[in-house]
């Protein structure tokens, strides 16, 4: 049996332990816990060591840099009866960077003005970025501010236009985007056969889009001496061209003797090596089998071939938007025989504004003339006698009273020249002879009559017919 002193030492022991806990958490109960962390405001003392805070308690509170207060609200925060600190709406905002301004020939993209914001900076076609190309709203001090400055856009600039042999081009004081350069091909002596361009007269500035670098529209022109010779095709004639020597881009138009058909392309051009292209078309007899290409305005023909033989068929498609009447975009033709299709349609196009025929000057349509021209249109230009053409003899009608290649121009021929300058020398020397032989060719001495000083007549021994001159 226990000594009852004991028990009486217990029980206060065990009220206190008891009522320990339940006083501590009240007094926990009652406390807010350690405000959160704000992004945009920081305490203005230190309470990283406090780990309870009674209903009531205010933290006062300061804007983080980069942060200013917003009006009207105040900067601390209080522990409430809910045990939850409050307000709990944002009382700082990030400060604003002023907008970094325009940029001459190029953009400025802000999404927004907000301390950590961030601008881009492009330039437009033919510019590049000169400096930063992105800009960010950083901490300055007490304040905001770019940490770069604005850029600007330069020209995207060429290295100078190349030279070229025999010939020259027009100079800039800079050669900058869009800035172009015409050649021309260097005079020669009079007797000499001339310099032709060959290629585009004008280049022009233009920039690579990956590396930004300036770079000409393509390369130079050449400047070389051609000359093609007479072209001839066996039963058949030139019908214009006569000239006995061509130079770069001059056509002639061939045709067949009665009784032949042409094989190949009726117009050829002189081209830069001197040479013709297409080359010369032949005339072959007409015969009771087989027929030449079937002749199609606005159509492409499969198979596509100069002679094909009598029963053998085509297809014919015409280009968009043309059809053939009554709206088909195809249809079969077979050789009959004797150079004849059946059925053979042309394609109807409609019009895309109607052209008129142009003015040839010293020269003539032979082929195609219409009054008036629709897109996609042919025609075939010839020079009269004596008269070079100069330029396609063919050319196609491509809207808005223009034509393709450019209305070709009819020049005099070299050879025409000559003989006119032959015969005007020869009219002028028998004219001198003429006069050498009637007033001059005889003898004498002239002497002053003392007579007639003062009107300065010379009298001698002068021929009957310049005396009669001189008293007239």
């Amino acid at each position: 049996m226990r000594p009852p002193s004991c028990s009486l030492a217990r029980g206060p022991l065990l009220l206190t332990v008891l009522v320990l806990p339940w006083l501590g958490g009240t007094r926990a109960q009652d406390t807010c816990a350690p405000p959160e962390r704000l992004t945009y405001a920081e305490p203005k003392e230190d309470i990283s060591t406090m780990k309870d805070f009674p209903v009531g308690t205010t933290v006062s509170y300061t804007c983080r840099p980069g942060y200013v207060r917003i009006l009207e609200k105040q900067l601390s925060r209080t522990c409430g009866k809910d045990l939850e600190w409050s307000p709990k709406e944002q009382f700082c905002t990030e400060m604003k960077c002023s907008h970094p301004g325009d940029l001459e020939n190029g953009a400025v993209t802000v999404t927004d003005l907000k301390f950590g914001s961030k601008a881009t900076f492009s330039c437009g076609a033919g510019f590049r970025l000169v400096g930063t190309s992105e800009a960010t709203c950083i901490i300055v001090d007490k304040g905001v501010a770019w940490d770069r400055d604005l850029p600007f856009c330069q020209k995207i600039p060429c290295k100078p236009p190349p030279d070229i042999a025999n010939g020259h081009h027009t100079e800039a004081a800079e050669y900058l985007y869009q800035t172009s350069v015409t050649y021309t091909c260097n005079d020669v002596p009079r007797g000499s056969d001339p310099f032709s361009l060959i290629g585009s007269a004008t280049i022009v500035c233009t920039f690579n889009q990956d590396t930004l670098d300036g770079v000409w529209s393509g390369p130079p022109p050449e400047c070389k001496v051609v000359k093609c010779t007479a072209p001839r095709v066996e039963n058949g004639f030139r019908r214009s061209g006569l000239g006995f020597s061509f130079t770069y881009n001059d056509s002639v138009v061939f045709e067949c003797n009665p009784g032949y058909f042409m094989v190949g392309s009726n117009v050829v051009t002189c081209t830069k090596d001197s040479t013709w292209f297409p080359p010369t078309p032949t005339c072959r007899e007409v015969t009771e089998s087989g027929c030449d290409a079937p002749k199609v305005t606005h159509g492409v023909v499969t198979p596509e071939k100069s002679v094909y033989a009598t029963g053998e068929s085509v297809q014919i498609r015409c280009t968009a938007p043309c059809t053939f009447p009554g709206g088909a975009e195809e249809m079969t033709a077979t050789c009959q025989g004797q150079n004849t299709w059946s059925p053979l349609q042309d394609c109807a196009c409609e019009a895309e504004g109607s052209g008129s025929t142009p003015h040839i000057h010293k020269g003539r349509v032979v082929d195609g003339q219409k009054p008036s021209y629709t897109v996609g249109d042919f025609i075939t230009i010839e020079c009269y006698a004596g008269y070079t053409l100069h330029g396609s003899a063919r050319i196609q009608y491509i809207g808005g009273n223009q034509w393709a290649p450019e209305v070709p121009t009819c020049h005099l021929s070299a050879y025409i020249t000559a003989i006119i300058c032959v015969i005007v020398a020869i009219v002028v020397i028998l004219a001198a002879f003429w006069i050498y032989k009637k007033f001059f060719s005889q003898n004498g001495s002239y002497t002053v009559d003392e007579s007639c000083k003062e009107t300065c007549i010379l009298k001698s021994n002068v021929p009957a017919e310049m005396e009669e001159l001189i008293q007239a």
